[in-house]
């Protein structure tokens, strides 16, 4: 997600600065990129080796206008959040700032709650305070997720539905959205959330479930291995990662959008066998088997849920454009060529 904004961005010709978490995800990103977007990420972004604070993304849309010129300008700059004088030096610089990373395994987030609460609410309040301190005006996008909900008590979900997260990665974007409308309100902070579903697309994390279970399904079928698929009958809405970065941006720079909470969702939702079943139809040789759940994952397991997001709609004019289908195919043919560079 935070690679897919960055390449909105250049190619519209804006100024970007970058963080990764760690050295070899960047080395990933340039890795996997064509020749000349890899010549600007490699500049872009600027990685510190021993800060915790996941921030993938600030980007700055006042002044340069051609991908060379942010080649020239944008330079390394290692730092942390947690460094009042290096966040002085860069915050006053920023017209936006996204934050699409952080820590999303649920499972991640009960086997290890200290290092989600530091990703997913900590760091939220690092930034939103270097913001408050040295430039109020800036325009903050948080990333969350529809976990916050827990298992739905109706459908679709809405904003308006009662927040009951089932696990700990679900109170801290609930805690991380909650600095987000403060700042905005008390400090003039402006901030906008969008409260994602299930992404995918070319450029997610497939060498292990931890960003979602769909990566790791895309390693399974081109490896040719059977999809274990647990339970099969939860039912989500998938988002193909472009339609989720023009959310983002929209987000960012329409004020309707500012200190709203929004869902993102899709018309073509499925249960997980479904899902598991077209995959295997799109792919020659693939096969799926429906498993019982690990008792853990039972423990989280949020069940049938489908997103309302006409808030989205009607506000910003926002529709998902990438049905299921297509989207799916998409991703498939990009592992397929570039199945390499994501499980080596």
């Amino acid at each position: 997600m935070g690679a897919g904004i960055v390449g909105r961005l250049l190619a519209a010709g804006h100024d970007v600065i970058g963080w990764n978490r760690t050295r070899a995800r960047a080395e990933e990103l340039i890795r996997r990129s064509d020749r000349d977007r890899a010549r600007y990420i490699r500049y872009l972004f600027n990685i510190d080796w021993a800060d915790p604070t996941p921030y993938d993304l600030i980007i700055n849309t006042r002044s340069l206008t051609t991908a060379a010129a942010v080649e020239r300008r944008a330079r390394p700059s290692r730092g942390s959040w947690s460094d009042r004088a290096w966040a002085a030096r860069l915050v006053p610089c920023q017209a936006y700032i996204f934050t699409p990373a952080g820590q999303t395994s649920h499972m991640d987030s009960m086997a290890d709650p200290h290092t989600d609460l530091a990703s997913n609410a900590a760091a939220q309040l690092q930034v939103l305070e270097a913001c408050r301190r040295h430039n109020p005006g800036v325009k903050v996008v948080f990333t969350s997720t529809r976990q916050i909900y827990g298992r739905p008590q109706y459908l679709p979900v809405d904003e308006r539905h009662p927040v009951r997260p089932v696990d700990i990665n679900g109170v801290h974007k609930f805690a991380g959205e909650g600095y987000h409308l403060l700042y905005h309100a008390v400090y003039g902070v402006r901030a906008s959330i969008l409260r994602l579903t299930n992404t995918y697309g070319p450029g997610m994390r497939i060498r292990d479930a931890r960003q979602n279970f769909l990566g790791i399904w895309i390693r399974y079928l081109v490896e040719k291995q059977p999809i274990p698929v647990f339970g099969g009958q939860q039912v989500r809405d998938f988002n193909f990662v472009d339609d989720v970065v023009e959310a983002l941006l929209l987000a960012a720079t329409r004020p309707e959008a500012d200190g709203q909470v929004f869902n993102l969702g899709a018309p073509d939702s499925a249960t997980l066998e479904q899902l598991a079943a077209l995959l295997v139809e799109m792919t020659p040789g693939a096969s799926y088997q429906v498993v019982p759940f690990p008792p853990e994952r039972q423990a989280i397991e949020i069940g049938v849920y489908r997103s309302d997001f006409s808030l989205i709609q009607r506000t910003l004019g926002w529709s998902p454009q990438v049905p299921l289908r297509a989207g799916l195919r998409r991703t498939l043919d990009y592992y397929v060529q570039n199945f390499r560079d994501y499980v080596e």
